[in-house]
């Protein structure tokens, strides 16, 4: 008589078990991989964010509200319908973090902000020509990402989408300040004249 071959019994749910596993590690890189990505692709977006905002504030007319509300809108390309524009996978960053500051240079070669905005981009040629260094002559544009479009500018807090990746909670999302030299401002001859004749 042979002796029965020993049957281990039947190991039911183990495959399903092994899949979960491996799932739970797949898809642990996936998103990992998903977040890091995001974060590169913003840190890279925002220097072209400010880069154009800055861009487009040295040709626009920063005495037009709505003329300035579609620069920024532009800038974070969205529309320039009126609504508050975002930055696409990054819905923290809207048209009230786009700070874009106007300075004047004084004699010693320091940006300080302008003290007294001209009333229009002629008005501010006309301040350049009489005193080049003076508080009230834009010189040039400077655009950052800040926490609040008023007050001291402080880095954003970065929001990642999952929270897998270790230490992305403490990142901030950079500033990336932007400086360029102002141009026309959004000065036509024989449009928007605010000086008398």
């Amino acid at each position: 008589m042979c002796p029965e071959p020993f049957r281990y019994p039947a190991a039911r749910g183990a495959v399903t078990v092994e899949l979960a596993m491996t799932l739970l590690v797949f898809l642990g890189l996936v998103f990992g991989t998903l977040e890091v990505a995001r974060a590169l692709f913003l840190f890279n977006t925002v220097q072209e964010v400010t880069r154009r905002a800055a861009r487009g504030a040295a040709v626009t007319d920063f005495s037009s509200g709505t003329a300035m509300a579609a620069l920024r809108a532009d800038a974070l390309f969205g529309s320039s319908s009126g609504t508050v524009a975002r930055l696409p996978l990054a819905p923290e960053i809207d048209t009230g973090k786009l700070r874009i500051e106007y300075l004047s240079q004084d004699a010693g070669g320091a940006y300080v902000p302008v003290t007294a905005m001209p009333a229009c981009p002629q008005a501010n040629l006309a301040n350049c020509a009489q005193d080049a260094n003076g508080a009230s002559c834009i010189r040039f544009i400077r655009a950052s990402l800040c926490a609040s479009a008023t007050g001291n500018c402080t880095a954003l807090p970065y929001r990642p989408m999952t929270g897998l990746v270790p230490g992305f909670d403490a990142m901030h999302v950079p500033m990336a300040a932007t400086l360029v030299k102002a141009e026309m401002l959004g000065y036509r001859p024989g449009v928007n004249h605010c000086l008398p004749p």
